[in-house]
């Protein structure tokens, strides 16, 4: 049920992102507002099956010199990250010189794409290589990668609830802002694609060989992605507030969401009830919508079950982005701030097919409109269900 955490201001800075739409937020923005699709077609992980896949293409940190145990892809994106938003955390730390900051990161692959090319060097030479270093794979590398990057003293734990984790960092570090224990939050998540998660997921038949079409009748799967979003999070007035959240636990499966989207219904009220903010005022949903066939009818029945819910302009970028896993409650929560900064609407990508067996949306084709509330979703195994609220102030 939604946590009592008592409201208090929670600043979301201008996020840094490393995605397949880009590293710039300008760039990103284009290709959101303009709903052009980041995907490449690629069988690096499955060969003979080329897959679509979000990869990311932009310049990467070298980490040739880094210390053994942080060398991965998945801190690679959090460092690329991290270059972007330090001006942001330097003009804090200028303001704010005794601040104690935290560090609050979600993530379902960590380094695991390096052990598995390290266990493939074992199978053909019989030993890993000189330079592996177990401590890379740990769920916990990513924050104490950050933290020990900006000889950071403060909390640093990295979460992994899959396709939760990131979005349960910011929820994290609105308490910590709260409770008093942290002046600020460095928060998001990254994920990166590895042979783990691609045929993870095919194995469960939940991969499309095509763009994927969410909420589409003619949907076959997601589109595997990867991505770092981070923000600093203060408790600072002004600018774009996280004004609301609340996390359900359906515990209905391991793998399939609870078909009639009760959870996902009580997550989004939840996040509304925290802030006063009724489902008429929301002027944005970014759906999880996953374009699978449980998820979207889930996710499509959860929403109508909101009072005028079918009437919230929605979309899921997804279809842009591909599924980006424990980074995707970070990414698409700065996809709702960079809609509430611009006054845009990131429109519905898929093939204009209705599926007569879902509760209408108002899926929307994108625009300039005006935004005061922006609500994003985020769902993942087990049954576990987060609903962010984002506000922009006067």
């Amino acid at each position: 049920m939604p946590n009592p955490v008592t409201p208090s201001s929670c600043r979301l800075h201008p996020p840094a992102l490393v995605c397949p739409l880009g590293d710039e937020l300008a760039g990103i923005g284009a290709n959101l507002f303009a709903g052009r699709r980041g995907l490449t077609t690629s069988d690096a992980f499955t060969p003979g099956r080329p897959l679509p896949l979000g990869q990311v293409t932009t310049r990467l940190p070298d980490d040739a010199d880094w210390p053994a145990e942080h060398r991965s892809r998945n801190n690679r994106l959090l460092a690329a990250a991290l270059e972007h938003l330090a001006p942001t955390i330097e003009a804090f730390r200028q303001r704010c010189p005794q601040a104690r900051i935290g560090v609050v990161l979600g993530t379902s692959t960590s380094g695991i794409g390096e052990s598995e090319a390290a266990i493939a060097t074992q199978q053909d030479t019989g030993e890993l290589p000189a330079d592996f270093r177990y401590q890379r794979h740990e769920i916990g590398a990513s924050a104490r990668f950050i933290a020990e990057r900006l000889a950071l003293e403060g909390p640093a734990y990295t979460l992994s609830t899959a396709c939760t984790s990131s979005a349960k960092a910011l929820t994290s570090a609105r308490r910590l802002l709260a409770n008093g224990t942290c002046d600020a939050v460095i928060a998001g998540g990254a994920d990166s694609l590895c042979g783990l998660t691609v045929n993870g997921f095919s194995a469960l038949e939940a991969i499309s060989d095509t763009p994927c079409v969410p909420f589409s009748a003619n949907r076959r799967g997601l589109n595997l992605g990867e991505a770092a979003a981070l923000f600093l999070v203060t408790a600072e007035p002004g600018g774009i507030q996280l004004s609301g959240y609340a996390e359900t636990s359906d515990a209905h499966h391991v793998s399939a969401p609870r078909p009639d989207g009760e959870g996902a219904r009580q997550a989004m009220q939840g996040a509304l009830a925290m802030a006063g903010v009724s489902p008429a005022e929301v002027d944005y949903l970014n759906l999880h919508g996953t374009a699978t066939a449980l998820n979207d009818s889930m996710e499509a029945r959860g929403v109508a079950a909101l009072p005028g819910g079918t009437g919230i302009p929605c979309s899921s970028t997804k279809a842009l982005t591909g599924h980006t896993l424990g980074a995707c409650g970070a990414l698409e929560a700065a996809f709702c701030w960079m809609a509430l900064e611009a006054g845009r609407l990131p429109p519905q990508v898929n093939d204009g097919a209705t599926d007569p067996a879902l509760p209408a949306l108002a899926l929307t084709a994108g625009g300039k409109a005006r935004l005061r509330y922006a609500l994003s979703n985020a769902f993942a195994f087990g049954g576990n269900n987060i609903a962010l609220l984002l506000e922009r102030t006067p």
